[in-house]
């Protein structure tokens, strides 16, 4: 059986929030708007309790670098650091292989 999948990249960003909204949620929209919107992205995943994990898809790793350095993306993460998280973690991974169960 042959597959036509192609390797691409998972950014998992992992976090803890302060108090408070500060902005948050509005500016958490306009991200997912804005990366739907850049060459190579693919999809995100997100989850938060204590601690948010937010997993986007990316074709390859200058996707990724371009994503990083994208004007409002940049101000979003300077927020971030002062305003939102209390810790943070970025893992950036290939992804070779994938399967799921039901939907």
């Amino acid at each position: 059986m042959t597959s036509n999948f192609e390797p691409y990249y998972a950014v998992i960003f992992t976090s803890k929030r302060t108090e408070g909204d500060n902005g948050y949620a509005e500016m958490s929209q306009l991200m997912n708007s804005l990366a739907k919107k850049q060459k190579g992205f693919i999809g995100v995943d997100s989850a938060r309790n204590d601690i948010g994990i937010t997993v986007s898809y990316w074709k390859n790793l200058e996707a990724i670098k371009n994503w990083k350095q994208q004007t409002d993306h940049l101000m979003a993460q300077k927020k971030g650091r002062t305003d939102w998280y209390s810790w943070y973690n970025v893992k950036i991974c290939k992804v070779e292989r994938e399967y799921e169960f039901g939907h």
